[in-house]
C-alpha cells in the first residue's frame, strides 16, 4: 500500500467491521482519502463498497474499527448527522422528491427564509447559479418529474456540491448522464479539488478512473486489498486484483479479438446485433446457437444484464436487430419472449424472482399459469403433476410443495426458479449469475443440470462474474465493455487471462503494447 502522511489525510476508516444476520459484509476494511484528493473506491458487487459508504454517512453503524474525519474520530447516527459534519452523498439511485419544484430539491431542509418564510425569488436565483456551473439550463421553479433522469442525476449533483462540503462522495454518478454531461461534471469534481474538498468517486467505467482519480482503493469480499495511485496500477492489474487473480503472463494478442466459434450443428438461436440503448449499450452483439452455452463476461455495468432484458423485451433498444429462431423478434415486453420460448432468470433473486409468502407449488408455475388456467380456473391437478415432475427432476429439497419458498436456502430456491422456465419447454434459457449466493453443492448441481439441458438441445446464454464458471461451461464466451461487445472466445481461447484481458483493455489493437499504462 502507498503511504499517505497523516498529517494530509481527510479521512481515515481503519479496521471497520459490518454483519448482517448470516452475512459478514466488512471485514478489517481500511480507506485513506487526502485533502483535495479525488480518490477512486472500486470492487465487484458485494465488495462492500456501499456498505462502508453507508457507514461512513451514518446510514449504518459499524460493529468496529475507528473512523476519523478532518483529525477528530466521528461516528454518525444519520445521514442529515453526516451532512452536518462535512459529508455529502451522491446515490446511484436518484434520492429527491419529484414533485416539488427543482429549487426545492436543491434546497430541501435549509431553504433560506425571510421574516420566517421561505425566501423564494433568493432560493430560485440561487438554485439557477448552482446548476449554470453545471451548465444546466432549466426552469427551477418546474417540479422535479418533468425533466429526464440525467437532468434529474445533475440536480441531485448540484444539491451535493451546494453544501460547502468537506468530502462528497460520489456514487455511480455518469450512470445516467451522457458524454457531453459527464465532461462537465468531471470539470466540478476537478474545481472541487482545487477548493481542497475531497471527492470518494466509485463508478464501474474503468477510463473514468483514469481521467479524474489521484489514488484507487480496491475492496474484495468485504476488505480492502489494494491501495495505490491511479498512475501506478493498469487497468489490467486492476481489474486482475477486482476479481483475485493473478494477472500472471497476459499478454493482448489474437486471442482477445472475435475468433472462430464452436458450432454444435443444430442451427442459429438467437442472434443479437448492434444492440444500442443510451450509455448503457452502445454495439453489443451476442449469437446463440441450439445447443450451445454462451457465457456473458464483462465488469459490473459492461452491459451484460441490459442485453439480456433487451432480448427478453424488458427494455426497448434505441437500435440494432434481434432475431429468433430465424425471424425477426423486437418483442414488445417479456410476454411476448415467453410465447416465442425464452425464459429468463434474474440476477436479483430475491428481489425479481421469487414470492417469498407464496408456496413452492404457486412460485414453480407462476410463468405456466396462462397454461393452466381455463375460464379463469387453475387445473390443480395437471399443477401438481408438474410440480412434483420439476421437483423430483431438480432435486428441490423441501417439506412438500405447499412449503412456503422463504424457508427453502438459496439453492433450492434457484432451482424452482429454473423449473419455473423449464417447465415451459423453452428454446432459449437466460440466466444472470445463477449460482450467486449458493453454496458450493448446490452449485455444482445447477452446473451439472444446465450441461444437461444443453445437450438435450436447450440455447443457453449464462451471465456470471465468475471467471472459472464460464471458462468451464461455456462453448463460447462474449465480453462487453462499456456497453459494446469486445471480444468473442471459443472453449479453447477462453481462459480467465484472456477474459481478464478483454474487460480491461477491450478488443486488440497493435498500437496500445506501446502504452506505458498497460505495459
Amino acid at each position: 500500500m502507498i503511504e499517505t502522511a497523516n498529517h494530509d489525510l481527510l479521512l481515515r476508516m481503519e479496521g471497520v467491521t459490518k454483519a448482517f444476520p448470516g452475512v459478514v459484509a466488512l471485514a478489517d476494511a481500511s480507506l485513506r482519502v487526502g485533502r483535495g484528493e479525488v480518490h477512486a473506491l472500486v470492487g465487484q458487487n458485494g465488495a462492500g463498497k456501499s456498505t462502508l459508504m453507508k457507514i461512513l454517512n451514518g446510514a449504518y453503524r459499524r460493529d468496529g474499527g475507528t473512523v476519523v474525519l478532518d483529525g477528530s474520530p466521528i461516528d454518525f447516527r444519520s445521514p442529515k448527522q453526516a451532512q452536518a459534519g462535512g459529508i455529502s452523498t451522491i446515490h446511484q439511485e436518484i434520492n429527491l422528491v419529484p414533485y416539488r419544484s427543482v429549487a426545492e430539491n436543491v434546497f430541501m431542509g435549509r431553504e433560506p427564509r425571510r421574516f420566517g418564510m421561505i425566501d423564494w425569488p433568493r432560493m430560485n436565483r440561487s438554485a439557477r447559479e448552482i446548476l449554470s456551473r453545471l451548465n444546466v439550463g432549466v426552469d427551477v421553479t418546474q417540479p422535479l418529474l418533468r425533466l429526464n433522469v440525467a437532468v434529474q442525476q445533475m440536480v441531485a449533483i448540484a444539491r451535493a456540491v451546494s453544501f460547502q462540503s468537506k468530502l462528497v462522495v460520489m456514487d455511480e454518478p455518469t450512470s445516467s448522464l451522457d458524454e457531453r454531461e459527464v465532461a462537465t461534471l468531471f470539470a466540478v469534481i476537478r474545481g472541487l479539488k482545487a477548493d481542497g474538498v475531497s471527492v470518494i468517486f466509485i463508478t464501474h467505467r474503468l477510463d473514468e478512473l483514469y481521467e479524474v482519480c489521484d489514488r484507487v482503493t480496491i475492496m474484495r469480499d468485504g476488505r480492502t486489498v489494494e491501495e495505490r495511485p491511479m498512475g501506478e496500477i493498469s487497468k489490467l492489474e486492476l481489474v486482475a486484483t477486482m476479481l483475485g487473480k493473478e494477472l500472471g503472463e497476459v499478454r493482448r494478442t489474437g486471442q482477445t479479438g472475435f475468433g472462430e466459434s464452436q458450432r454444435h450443428g443444430r442451427g442459429v438461436l438467437l442472434e443479437a446485433s448492434a444492440l444500442s440503448r443510451g450509455r448503457a449499450l452502445r454495439d453489443a452483439s451476442v449469437r446463440v446457437d441450439a445447443g450451445e452455452i454462451v457465457g456473458l463476461a464483462g465488469l459490473l455495468g459492461s452491459g451484460r444484464t441490459e442485453v439480456a432484458r433487451a432480448v427478453f423485451g424488458a427494455d426497448p433498444v434505441d437500435a440494432g436487430e434481434i432475431r429468433f429462431r430465424g425471424e425477426s423478434a423486437r418483442f414488445d415486453g417479456p410476454g411476448d419472449a415467453i410465447r416465442a420460448g425464452i425464459g429468463f432468470c434474474t440476477e436479483d433473486r430475491k428481489a425479481e424472482g421469487i414470492i417469498p409468502h407464496l408456496s413452492v407449488r404457486e412460485n414453480l408455475t407462476l410463468a405456466a399459469l396462462p397454461v393452466l388456467a381455463r375460464a379463469g380456473v387453475v387445473d390443480r391437478g395437471r399443477q401438481r403433476e408438474i410440480v412434483d415432475r420439476f421437483m423430483r427432476r431438480l432435486g428441490i429439497r423441501a417439506a412438500g410443495p405447499e412449503q412456503p419458498i422463504r424457508e427453502l436456502s438459496g439453492g433450492n430456491q434457484q432451482k424452482v426458479l429454473l423449473a419455473r422456465w423449464l417447465c415451459l419447454n423453452p428454446k432459449l434459457l437466460i440466466l444472470d449469475e445463477p449460482t450467486r449466493g449458493i453454496d458450493v453443492g448446490a452449485k455444482a448441481e445447477i452446473q451439472s443440470l444446465i450441461d444437461e439441458l444443453a445437450g438435450e438441445g436447450l440455447g443457453v446464454l449464462m451471465i456470471s462474474s465468475e471467471l472459472e464458471e464460464l471458462t468451464e461451461g461455456g462453448d463460447r464466451v462474449v465480453v462487453l465493455r462499456d456497453g459494446r461487445t469486445v471480444a468473442e472466445l471459443s472453449r479453447e481461447a477462453a481462459t480467465q487471462d484472456a477474459i481478464m484481458a478483454a474487460m480491461a483493455l477491450g478488443p486488440a489493437q497493435p498500437e496500445a503494447a506501446t502504452d506505458p499504462a498497460i505495459a
